[in-house]
């Protein structure tokens, strides 16, 4: 039986895990109405290497504090050693990668980033500093969730999200036009949450560096590490990517519009974190580990949900892009929404078909499959990006997806057993892909209102054929 705390605790978790996304959303708005599309596209290279930075810095303490937690919580010595010796470890590495960047930064964006309007020195380095500090403060996350502190937890991200949305909203008030406030006004904003943290850690476990307590971690962290990067490549890469073939004012285009999905996202990875307590209950139930009917409703009913809100997002964001945004340079977003917004089909399909690994804690073939998925993927950016532009970063995303998921499929067959309805999980959303990609730049663009309009009306569609016999069931008007 669930208890309300659990509840509680796993709604106050959910919430306050989105912020980060969701700081994006609330921050939006402002970015385009104070910066043009090339600052935004500065801006947007600077946060995918801060991202990087916090990976780094991090090492994959943020995952493999929820396992030593439990294994040394009953030993208030070992893990007091453990979390002191991770923090001294992280601060070192801190140290070295600011070091290190303070001194080869200019050089290596230069070298990199020749010719763009993208320099290491003031921002650069501002961002390695937010990067090493929003590392300091996950961690801390991590082990308020292995302690089971959501109300800590809570109010330390409120409190967290409040700081850099204050600063970076300041910045843009003082300095229009600028990355002093996005960019300066983040590295500010994380200054006191990580200082709080560092704090709270070494109050409480004292300031004590074993460098043995952490070798049996090591293993776990190097796998994780190198999982996280290259995640970062399949998700963040294509911006840096995208600067040695297009302006920047492409890459500030391409990143407005991804996120301006983002709610489809949170929305989908919100529905994900509720269920997956109880898919996790039912793998951990069987002897055979299988896909079951009541595992395939889980996914099947989120599809249905991610269909309708991609149809609802390609009709709706292009008439909220031309009435509130200003900035006419923003508009030419509004051609690329229907293809990204496909891409949210294979996701929901990754969900189902990764989920397997995580339960059964079989890992080995992650870093082999996501080596060939990050590397298809920056191929065929290379090779398509000359001749598609953004659409060939994004024709990249849809390859690589695909075949994300074939792999994931393919690598499971000897340990976990998939039976599902084809037409509800695979079929129904390819569907829909195949008519958006194909009608899009035929019709589309000449009457993007009545066929974005078509494309709510075949999800629909799609979606009554798929379920006619459940809604057969509860059909109000059927004879008895």
């Amino acid at each position: 039986m669930i208890s309300k705390n659990f509840i509680k605790s796993s709604l106050i978790y959910t919430l306050a895990g989105m912020l980060p996304m969701a700081s994006a959303i609330i921050l939006l708005p402002l970015y385009i109405h104070n910066l043009s599309t090339e600052l935004y596209g500065a801006l947007s290279i600077y946060l995918v290497f801060t991202l990087l930075v916090q990976i780094t810095v991090t090492f994959s303490f943020d995952s493999s504090v929820f396992i030593h937690f439990h294994e040394y919580k009953g030993d208030k010595k070992k893990l007091s050693v453990f979390v002191s010796s991770s923090y001294i470890f992280m601060l070192l590495i801190s140290l070295a990668v600011g070091l290190l960047l303070s001194a080869t930064g200019g050089l290596l964006f230069s070298l990199v980033l020749p010719d763009k309007n993208i320099s290491f020195y003031p921002f650069g380095l501002a961002s390695v500093g937010a990067g090493i500090f929003q590392a300091i403060f996950k961690v801390h996350n991590s082990l308020l969730q292995s302690r089971e502190k959501p109300e800590t937890f809570f109010w330390s991200n409120v409190l967290s999200f409040s700081l850099i949305a204050i600063c970076i909203i300041t910045g843009l008030h003082f300095f229009p036009n600028s990355l002093v406030g996005p960019v300066m006004g983040r590295l500010v904003g994380t200054i006191i949450p990580c200082l709080w943290v560092l704090f709270r850690i070494f109050r409480e476990f004292g300031f004590q560096y074993d460098f043995s307590w952490l070798k049996s971690s090591f293993g776990f962290n190097t796998y994780t590490f190198i999982y996280q990067l290259q995640q970062w490549v399949i998700n963040q890469f294509d911006r840096i990517l995208m600067l040695f073939f297009l302006p920047l004012t492409g890459v500030g285009v391409y990143d407005f519009a991804v996120k301006c999905l983002i709610p489809v996202e949170l929305l989908m990875n919100s529905l994900h974190s509720t269920i997956y307590p109880r898919v996790v209950s039912a793998v951990m139930e069987q002897g055979d580990k299988r896909s079951t009917p009541e595992i395939n409703r889980y996914y099947y009913g989120l599809t249905a949900v991610v269909m309708l809100l991609v149809c609802g997002s390609i009709l709706s964001l292009p008439w909220a892009i031309e009435t509130f945004v200003a900035r006419q340079a923003y508009h030419e977003t509004i051609k690329y929404i229907p293809f990204l917004a496909g891409i949210y089909f294979f996701r929901t399909m990754r969900l189902f078909f990764s989920v397997p690994y995580g339960i059964l804690k079989y890992t080995k073939p992650l870093p082999i499959i996501y080596l060939v998925v990050s590397g298809l993927k920056i191929i065929l950016i290379i090779s398509l990006i000359g001749r598609m532009n953004i659409f060939g970063i994004i024709a990249a995303s849809l390859i690589s997806s695909l075949v994300e998921i074939i792999l994931l499929r393919t690598n499971l067959k000897n340990m976990f057993h998939f039976e599902f309805n084809t037409f509800k999980l695979v079929l129904a959303p390819l569907i829909l892909l195949v008519l958006i990609v194909v009608a899009e730049p035929i019709v589309g663009i000449h009457y993007p209102y009545a066929v974005h309009l078509f494309y709510l009306a075949s999800c629909g569609g799609l979606l009554w054929w798929a379920y006619r016999n459940e809604i057969q069931l509860i059909n109000p008007f059927a004879r008895t």
